[in-house]
C-alpha cells in the first residue's frame, strides 16, 4: 500500500473520503483506519483531513441537487427514491443532515437538501458536524 505511506497517505484519504460522500461509493472508513492504526501521522489530522474531503464531497451533492432543480421542479423528480429523501428532508429539516454520512440514504439527503435549496452553510455545517461525529468514531476505536 505504497500510496497510503509518506505524502501521498494524506492526499489518498482526501480523495476517498471525497469519492465516498458523492453518488459514487468509497471506502474511506477503511482508509482512515488503515492510517490510524499504523500511527505514523496524527489522529487529529487525519480526522480533519477525512472530514474535509467528505464535507467537501457532500458539498458536491447538495450543489447537484440544486442544480437538478432547475431541470426538475416540484414534483417532477426521476426517482422514487429521490421522492423518498426530499420526503424525508421536508419532513426533518436540517437536522437530517446530521446523518449524511450514512451509507446510500446519505447521498439522497445531501441531494435533496440542496434540491429544497435548504440554506447552504446551515448544510454545511450540519454534513461537517455528522461526519466529524462518524470519523472521530473511527478514530477513537483505532488510536
Amino acid at each position: 500500500m505504497e500510496f497510503l505511506t509518506g505524502s501521498f497517505a494524506l492526499w489518498s484519504l482526501f480523495g476517498s473520503a471525497f469519492v465516498s460522500a458523492t453518488l459514487a461509493p468509497g471506502g474511506s472508513e477503511a482508509v482512515l483506519a488503515y492510517l490510524v492504526s499504523q500511527a505514523e501521522l496524527s489522529p487529529e489530522v487525519l480526522l480533519l483531513t477525512a472530514t474535509s474531503g467528505n464535507t467537501l464531497g457532500a458539498v458536491t451533492t447538495w450543489l447537484l441537487g440544486f442544480l437538478a432543480a432547475i431541470k426538475y421542479p416540484a414534483g417532477r423528480l426521476a426517482k422514487p427514491s429521490q421522492e423518498k429523501a426530499v420526503a424525508s428532508v421536508r419532513k426533518w429539516g436540517l437536522p437530517i443532515l446530521l446523518f449524511s454520512w450514512l451509507p446510500v440514504v446519505g447521498d439522497g439527503f445531501c441531494f435533496a437538501a440542496g434540491w429544497l435549496r435548504l440554506p447552504f452553510w446551515w448544510s454545511v455545517l450540519a454534513m461537517a458536524a455528522g461526519k466529524a461525529l462518524r470519523y472521530a468514531a473511527i478514530v477513537y476505536a483505532f488510536v
